[in-house]
């Protein structure tokens, strides 16, 4: 493979995830080139107009998956799960030896990938979340059988563009999908919990929501800021025999931990029946 300083980029399927990677890689302005296809012009025209991104539909160009696939360095396949072996069927051939793949798929397992791109094609399992689209991603990635440390590095930049970056082994892949690909919603819902409980207490709707998310947000910057573990961060809030000391109590009759434990061990269970076509 010919090592440009920055690698040139496809993103096959751009939907949510793959369109939030492109937005990310946009918005680090690091230059990198980024070609990303669609099947609709509609969904396409989403995409146009960010720095360095050229927007394919399939409906326009029937070519653009092989067309981008067979000039770019790093390939991301961002199609739905069920649609991954027939576009990685497309482009193998036009794949250049050492072009490296990037699964964006849940549930697409690295030996799916691998028995139909080849040995001659490397290929890294990749678990973003929807927070890309702001820069801030947590993102999982695991080698296959032929990606080396290299390999994992290049991916580990692309993905640094729009976030923090995690290096597992494959089969943890889906325990970390229930952290940080699910952890958005969860921390959704407890925003609207709190918005809920501020309209009780008969706040109107605006500074209700005003309250609850600003709360959220001030706290996770705060957090971000101060680098304190978050146990600290609550014992500087919490004074003693406080009204805050109070709502925690019975917020922990509540048993969060286990709460959370349960709740992320469904989201396993959940990612296992995908695996197994349930």
């Amino acid at each position: 493979m010919t090592h440009h300083p920055l690698p040139t980029v496809a993103i096959l399927g751009a939907g949510s995830m793959g369109g939030a990677i492109a937005q990310g890689i946009a918005r680090s302005g690091g230059g990198i080139a980024v070609t990303v296809t669609n099947r609709s012009t509609a969904k396409a025209a989403e995409l146009e107009g960010l720095a360095g991104v050229t927007s394919l539909a399939l409906a326009d160009v029937p070519t653009a998956n092989t067309d981008a696939a067979a000039s770019a360095d790093i390939v991301l396949i961002g199609v739905k799960p069920a649609m991954v072996p027939d576009l990685l069927r497309e482009i193998e051939g036009h794949l250049r030896p050492g072009t490296l793949i990037v699964s964006l798929a849940a549930g697409v397992t690295i030996a799916t990938f691998e028995s139909i791109v080849g040995d001659a094609i490397p290929v890294v399992r990749s678990m973003p979340n929807t927070p890309a689209v702001v820069g801030k991603a947590v993102t999982g990635i695991a080698g296959g059988t032929t990606a080396t440390p290299e390999h994992l590095a290049s991916v580990r930049r692309l993905f640094e563009t729009c976030g923090v970056v995690i290096e597992v082994p494959e089969e943890k892949i889906d325990a970390l999908s229930t952290i940080s690909g699910s952890g958005p919603a969860y921390v959704f819902l407890l925003v609207e919990a709190l918005t809920e409980a501020a309209r009780g207490k008969g706040f109107d709707e605006a500074d209700a929501r005003v309250m609850a998310e600003q709360t959220f947000i001030g706290a996770a910057a705060l957090l971000a800021a101060s680098g304190e573990d978050p146990a600290e961060l609550r014992r500087r809030v919490t004074s003693p025999k406080g009204t805050t000391e109070r709502a925690i109590g019975v917020l922990q009759t509540g048993n969060l931990d286990g709460l959370f434990a349960q709740a992320t061990d469904a989201a396993l269970a959940r990612a296992r029946e995908l695996a197994a076509g349930a």
